[in-house]
């Protein structure tokens, strides 16, 4: 079926139900002679008369009548079949996958999922932790979690959390051994734990920044990982400098067992963000998530 032969039909029916032109047209929102061209149009290509016009009143003729009979069913069921699928496109259930960060997924996603899914019963989360930048929409995700500096420019991106902030440190028991740095370029002199980047094995060189001041520092030492969390023991046993996320030595920097090194040249920089590629018909468990991120981190700045 064509779009105006659906249109001339529903009109068709419009007619018989309001009892004249006038009433039926007002509904449909044309003039009375626009809908009395749709039906001779539809008429004519019937090969019949579907209604019996008299200068007071309209009634369907006798194929109008089992046209009708016919019709209404159909429409109805073509009705109910578009509200099915409206409602359904408004109602907050279905999957939400999202790929991650692992320390994302720790330290800022898992706080989240329990009161969202507390508020959102029909919602199930399907997250994947890895450390490689993927390709969200051809591996299948609504949505991927990375720091800001990691998005494609042509990314709806929402900050997830704060500012992060990274720290240089080590054990008393370290720097008793081997002195204390006082720049980056001194670190080059010492046992650092490296970190190696598991999207593509390259060893990530330290950043630093001071006012205007930038650079990278390409560290050497016994232990190179691709867990940084498993550094925070290593380093906490005087076996070397390491490099870590505040929130994640902030505990051992307040007990004394680690000292903090150089904290004027590690500035805070955007940290993590939920992304996803188009503001066009968001699905409704992605943006009930992002509504949820919104609130908590109006909340947490609060």
């Amino acid at each position: 079926m064509r779009g105006s032969d659906h249109a001339a039909l529903r009109a068709f029916v419009a007619i018989v139900e309001h009892g004249n032109f006038a009433r039926a047209a007002a509904n449909l929102g044309m003039s009375p002679s626009a809908l009395s061209q749709i039906i001779r149009t539809l008429e004519d290509k019937l090969g019949v008369r579907l209604l019996n016009r008299t200068t007071r009143s309209v009634a369907p003729s006798e194929a109008g009548i089992k046209l009708l009979a016919r019709l209404r069913p159909a429409l109805a069921e073509l009705d109910a079949a578009v509200s099915e699928i409206v409602e359904a496109g408004q109602e907050i259930s279905g999957t939400l996958r999202i790929n991650t960060t692992r320390i994302a997924a720790i330290h800022y996603l898992a706080r989240l999922i329990g009161p969202f899914l507390n508020a959102h019963p029909k919602v199930s989360l399907d997250i994947v932790t890895d450390e490689r930048l993927v390709d969200i929409v051809a591996s299948g995700f609504d949505a991927g979690i990375r720091l800001g500096e990691k998005l494609e420019k042509d990314m709806v991106a929402v900050r997830l959390g704060g500012e992060l902030k990274m720290q240089v440190v080590a054990a008393p028991a370290y720097l008793e051994r081997f002195g204390t740095p006082v720049h980056p370029r001194e670190l080059r002199e010492h046992l650092c734990l490296g970190y190696r980047r598991p999207s593509d094995g390259s060893l990530y060189r330290w950043e630093f920044e001071r006012g205007k001041e930038k650079l990278e520092v390409a560290v050497s030492g016994p232990l190179v990982v691709t867990e940084p969390e498993m550094l925070i023991e290593v380093v906490r046993s005087g076996a070397g400098i390491s490099y870590l996320f505040d929130h994640q030595v902030r505990a051992p920097l307040e007990s004394g067992e680690l000292v903090q090194l150089m904290p004027d040249w590690t500035a805070a920089f955007p940290g993590f963000f939920i992304y996803y590629p188009s503001r066009h018909q968001i699905a409704p468990p992605l943006r009930a998530f992002l509504d949820f991120v919104g609130k908590d981190s109006h909340h947490s700045a609060r």
